[in-house]
C-alpha cells in the first residue's frame, strides 16, 4: 500500500526525532531546583533490574496486564456497557475541532502571557505571537490558518532550541489537527461559512472563492487522517519523555522522589520509582504510536496525566493541557487509519472471543 505524504512526513519525523535526540529533562524539571546528581544510567539500570524484588514486580506487572488484555479480548464486547461508552464517546465527534482548539490555544495563551516560548524550558518572551495565534484558535477565526502559522513558529523553535523544543511536541499534535480536522463548532468560521451558504447574504457573494478545506481535499488531506497524526506526536511525546527525563536523566527524576515522598506513598525503592514512572510513559506512548488498543492506551494516558496535575502540587498545569485535550480527542476518535486497532486486534479479538466472532456493531477501531 502506498502511503500518502502524511504519513510519509509523520513517520520521518518520528525517525528523525527518536535518532537525533539526546537526554533532556521536561516536567520533572518544573518541580525540581535544578539538575540532581550525576547518575549513570547503565548504573541506574543495573541497579532497578538487578533486585529480585524490582524483577518480580515487573513480572507481575506483565503478568497482570496480559491477563487483563486477554480477558479484554475475550469478554469486552460482550459488555453493553463497553458498546454505550464507545457509541456516546463517537457522538463527540463534531466538538473534536473546538476540543483540540482549546487544548492548543488555552496553554498558548498561558505561554504568552507566562513569558515563555511554548514549554516553560524555553524563558523567551513571545507575548505578541503566542497570545494572537492563541486567540484566533480560541475564537475558531481563520482557525486552518492560525494552525498552519502555529507549525511554522514551532518549527523555528524546533530549529533554534533542539533537543529542548521536544518537550512541546503535542503542539504538532494539536496544530496538525486542527489543519486536518478544521474549526468545528461553535466558532466563528462556522458561522461566517453558513452566511456565506444561505442565499441573501451579502457573505453569499463570496460562496465560489476557494477555502482552505477545498485546498486540503484536493491535496488529498481527509479528516480521516487526523487520529493518524495525534497519534503519532502524542505517542511519541510520552515515549520520549519517558524515556529522557526517566531512564537518561535518573538524577533529577530522583529528585521529585525524595521531595514528595513518593516512597511512603508506595512502598519501593525511589529507583524502582523513576523506571516504572519510564516504563509506563513508554509502553502508553507506544501502544498510542501504532494504534494498539488507542482508546484504553489514551485513558491510561490521562490517568497517568492526573496523577500527576494531584500529586505533584507546584507543577504548572498549563504544561500538562494540551496532553490532556489530545488524549481525550483519540477517546472520541479512535485509532484511525494504519492502526494495530483496525488490523491485528480484530484477528485477536475473533480468536479470543468466546463465540469466535467479533460483533462488528459492538466493536469499534480504537479500543
Amino acid at each position: 500500500m502506498k502511503l500518502g505524504w502524511p504519513y510519509r512526513v509523520a513517520a520521518g519525523v518520528l525517525v528523525g526525532t527518536l535518532v537525533a535526540s539526546r537526554p533532556v529533562v521536561a516536567h520533572v524539571d518544573y518541580v525540581t531546583d535544578g539538575p540532581g546528581d550525576s547518575v549513570a544510567v547503565v548504573k541506574f539500570l543495573l541497579s532497578v533490574l538487578s533486585e529480585p524484588v524490582n524483577l518480580t514486580l515487573l513480572i507481575a506487572g506483565g503478568v497482570g496486564v496480559s491477563v487483563a488484555t486477554a480477558g479484554w479480548l475475550r469478554y469486552g464486547d460482550h459488555l453493553k456497557d463497553v458498546t454505550v461508552i464507545r457509541r456516546t464517546l463517537q457522538s463527540y465527534r463534531p466538538y473534536l475541532g473546538w476540543l483540540l482548539r482549546l487544548a492548543t490555544g488555552l496553554p498558548l495563551m498561558g505561554a504568552g502571557f507566562g513569558g515563555y516560548f511554548f514549554t516553560p524550558s524555553v524563558p523567551v518572551e513571545a507575548r505578541l505571537v503566542q497570545v494572537t495565534l492563541a486567540f484566533l484558535l480560541l475564537f475558531g477565526l481563520v482557525t486552518r490558518l492560525a494552525a498552519a502559522a502555529g507549525l511554522v513558529i514551532y518549527a523555528v523553535g524546533l530549529v533554534t532550541n533542539f533537543p529542548t523544543f521536544l518537550l512541546a511536541s503535542e503542539y504538532i499534535a494539536g496544530f496538525l489537527g486542527i489543519l486536518v480536522v478544521g474549526p468545528g463548532q461553535p466558532s466563528a468560521d462556522l458561522l461566517f461559512r453558513r452566511l456565506t451558504l444561505t442565499d441573501g447574504t451579502v457573505m453569499s457573494r463570496f460562496r465560489d472563492a476557494p477555502t482552505v478545506p477545498d485546498l486540503l481535499a484536493k491535496a488529498g488531506v481527509e479528516k480521516e487522517i487526523a487520529p493518524l497524526l495525534i497519534r503519532v506526536f502524542l505517542g511519541l511525546n510520552f515515549a520520549y519523555l519517558g524515556v529522557t527525563e526517566k531512564w537518561l536523566a535518573p538524577g533529577q527524576a530522583l529528585q521529585v522522589v525524595e521531595k514528595y515522598d513518593l516512597t511512603a506513598v508506595f512502598p519501593i525503592a525511589p529507583e524502582m520509582w523513576v523506571f516504572g514512572a519510564g516504563l509506563g510513559e513508554l509502553v502508553v506512548g507506544l501502544f498510542i504510536l501504532t494504534g494498539t488498543f488507542t482508546r484504553s492506551a489514551a485513558g491510561a494516558g490521562f490517568v497517568i496525566l492526573t496523577t500527576t496535575l494531584f500529586g505533584l502540587p507546584d507543577d504548572p498545569v498549563l504544561a500538562h493541557v494540551t496532553l490532556f485535550g489530545l488524549t481525550s480527542a483519540l477517546l472520541i476518535t479512535g485509532s484511525g487509519p494504519f492502526a494495530m486497532d483496525r488490523s491485528v486486534i480484530p484477528a485477536l479479538r475473533a480468536r479470543f472471543s468466546a463465540t469466535g466472532r467479533v460483533d462488528d456493531a459492538a466493536a469499534a477501531p480504537g479500543d
